[in-house]
């Protein structure tokens, strides 16, 4: 055993301390900071924080040290659109990723995150530490719910922040009682309007009685209408889930006329509208191992999609991979391994690691994501390439603390081992 496995088995086992402090050598730490790693790096963490990052560094007195021989080190990856936590096989009471609820489009799916699911160590295990949970269509054209971010930390509480955005969903069919997606459009523009109006007449003083009132019992904090207003207002984006090119075009002037932030999600054939899609700064959110239509509004699809956004300036994360059946089981797996589609087809290494690293976290919370002084201890030590299929995290370590890298497969792989 290495000496590198030697310690990740200890940490395993041994119980965490209230203030550890944790030193990882011989780093080839990829900050994010910029388009190269530091080399021999010396990372110091301490109180869930990275204290350092330093080539060569000293390592303090008592701390737990490893040894990273030289290997990638990064920032925990982020897949930036699944259903983990919320989906576990097709079994209808392992199913909580939608909403049948016509009066209410702020589903909050983050109340039905379970920690416990095998699907979370597995993705843990791949080196993701976070990732955005986008809810399915509701019964509600055109909106789903709000997305929330998980944290895929031990034991089963696995939230990390709720009500990041409001989600809507625009063609392939899936409003078929809508009808055209012209209509989609219209419904979706009429509740920002109508939004719009009630908070202009709330700043008037018209709508202060029904403030004091709420919203109805379980349906959230800014359940119905409320939700709408907060994008209007600016609290939140609005996420927008399709893919053909009129309809990521009809998204950037929606954002103009109503001045709000969107968030493109999936957007096979966004890069048709790169050079507005960076104009107007409206980021997308890609499955960058696409290359083949799934449907009639992917027909554009292309695996150079997030070269393209990337050089005409638009900030590109990657999630939804593993196509549509091995999106929630391989989450972790089939984002490296699609993050490494993108680099063979001209995307450049360093923007491919923030597409899975800082990018998704700018994407849709306050930013982070990098291996610097004061950020987020979230990192793992890699055995290899971390964009090649083969490689295995080593260590990974979310909120400073070392976390087991081991999954369901592993428990499985063991005990039937010596089975004839």
């Amino acid at each position: 055993m290495t000496a590198l496995g030697l310690f990740v088995l200890l940490a395993l086992v041994a119980p965490p301390a209230a203030a550890q402090t944790i030193a990882v050598t011989h780093a080839e730490a990829w900050t994010m900071e910029s388009g190269e790693p530091v080399r021999d790096a010396t990372i110091i963490i301490e109180n869930g924080r990275i204290v350092s990052v330093t080539p060569g560094g000293g390592v303090p007195q008592g701390a737990t040290v490893i040894d990273a021989h030289g290997k990638p080190v990064t920032p925990g990856l982020m897949n930036g659109a699944t259903q983990v936590g919320l989906i576990e096989t097709a079994s209808a009471d392992t199913r909580d990723q939608g909403s049948a609820d016509e009066r209410n489009p702020g589903f909050d799916p983050s109340r039905a995150l379970n920690g416990n699911s095998t699907l979370v160590s597995l993705t843990r295990a791949d080196g993701i530490t976070r990732a955005l949970i986008y809810p399915a269509n509701s019964r509600i054209p055109v909106f789903a719910g709000e997305p929330a971010i998980a944290r895929f930390r031990e034991g089963v509480d696995i939230l990390g922040e709720r009500e990041v955005a409001v989600y809507a969903v625009i063609g392939g069919g899936a409003w078929d009682r809508v009808g055209s997606r012209a209509q989609q459009w219209a419904v979706l523009r009429k509740a920002l309007g109508d939004a719009k109006r009630a908070a202009a007449g709330r700043d008037a003083g018209d709508d202060k009685k029904r403030d004091r009132r709420g919203p109805p019992p379980g349906q959230g904090r800014r359940a119905g209408e409320e939700l709408i207003r907060g994008v209007i207002a600016g609290e939140a984006p609005l996420a927008i889930h399709t893919n053909r090119e009129s309809d990521i075009r009809e998204a950037i002037a929606l954002a103009s006329e109503f001045g709000i932030r969107v968030i493109i999600v999936e957007g096979a054939q966004a890069w048709r509208a790169a050079e507005q899609l960076a104009a107007a700064k409206i980021p997308v959110v890609l499955d960058p191992s696409t290359n083949l239509p799934g449907g009639f509004d992917e027909l554009g699809a292309r695996q150079d999609n997030a070269a393209i956004l990337t050089r005409a300036g638009v900030k590109v994360a990657f999630g939804l991979a593993g196509g549509k059946i091995h999106t929630n089981y391989n989450a972790g797996l089939a984002l490296r391994e699609g993050a490494g589609i993108a680099v063979a087809n001209g995307l450049p290494y360093a923007d491919a690691l923030r597409a899975v690293t800082v990018n998704p976290l700018s994407i849709w919370s306050k930013g982070g994501g990098t291996l610097s002084a004061g950020a987020d201890a979230d990192l793992v030590v890699w055995d290899g390439d971390p964009l090649e299929p083969s490689t295995n995290a080593a260590a990974v370590i979310i909120e400073g603390r070392a976390v087991s890298a081991r999954s369901r497969q592993d428990l499985l792989a063991e005990r039937y081992r010596d089975i004839r």
